[in-house]
């Protein structure tokens, strides 16, 4: 698709979520295909190029399907953008649509619409080629400068989910790990003797319930710094039933 080389682009200037883009927390990579490069015109490029590097985007130029593909918060994120809707030749775009469609988790179409007629024959040949809503989704824009504004906003919002899921997967993990410290001092502690200093000691040196249950009484002497007295109590604490039956958790 040959972009129009008689259209100038407009400065990159800050948008009404500009806040967002500017975020150290939303800064990512941009690869752009160089087969789309070298079909838009130059100040369109050069556009993007300000534009990426105004916000601390990396830009690339690949040999890739896509026209771009975007990397924020460690998530992939693939777009065609459609700069020139052509009404005489829509299959072209829509047989990229379903050859890309099944490849990226994560894929949408841009689709520069600027008049009636472009935007009356997307919508038919929308429904002509069967798509499913959402499968992918496609973001009818009204200009270039717009459209790649859309893209850049998804992609970064893709990121900070995944970055929002990452984290509340961590705050689980820790939450689990806090708890099972917590089983494991009731237990150890419940030991004749043992108390919450000895117990850290037995997790740091020795490791799980089960390794210390395992230990020898040796064993607990070379490598804490528990009495012989206590090591003792460990040992039969696990082996003696009059030990491990007697007690009660707290």
């Amino acid at each position: 698709m040959k972009m129009n080389t008689k259209r100038n682009c407009r400065e990159p200037t800050p948008f009404s979520n500009a806040s967002n883009l500017s975020n150290p927390d939303c800064r990512g990579v941009c690869l752009m295909s160089i087969t789309w490069k070298d079909e838009q015109h130059p100040s369109f490029i050069n556009f993007i190029s300000s534009f990426l590097n105004a916000y601390s985007f990396r830009l690339n130029f690949v040999p890739i399907a896509p026209d771009f593909i975007f990397n924020c918060g460690g998530l992939s994120v693939a777009f065609l953008f459609v700069t020139n809707w052509d009404c005489n030749d829509t299959s072209s775009t829509f047989s990229r649509v379903q050859r890309l469609n099944g490849q990226f988790a994560h894929f949408y179409v841009v689709v520069t619409l600027p008049s009636k007629e472009q935007n009356d024959s997307f919508i038919r040949s929308y429904f002509k080629y069967d798509m499913k809503l959402g499968k992918p989704t496609f973001v009818p824009v009204q200009d270039l400068e717009m459209g790649f504004e859309k893209i850049v906003n998804i992609a970064q919002a893709r990121g900070m989910c995944k970055r929002q899921d990452a984290i509340a997967k961590l705050r689980s993990e820790r939450e689990k790990s806090v708890q099972g410290m917590d089983v494991y001092l009731k237990v150890v502690t419940s030991i004749p003797g043992i108390d919450s200093h000895d117990a850290n000691a037995l997790n740091q040196a020795i490791g799980s319930i089960e390794a210390i249950a395992k230990a020898s009484k040796e064993y607990i002497l070379e490598n804490t710094d528990l009495s012989a007295e206590k090591a003792e109590k460990i040992t039969r604490f696990f082996r003696d039933p009059k030990y491990y039956l007697g007690p009660k958790i707290k």
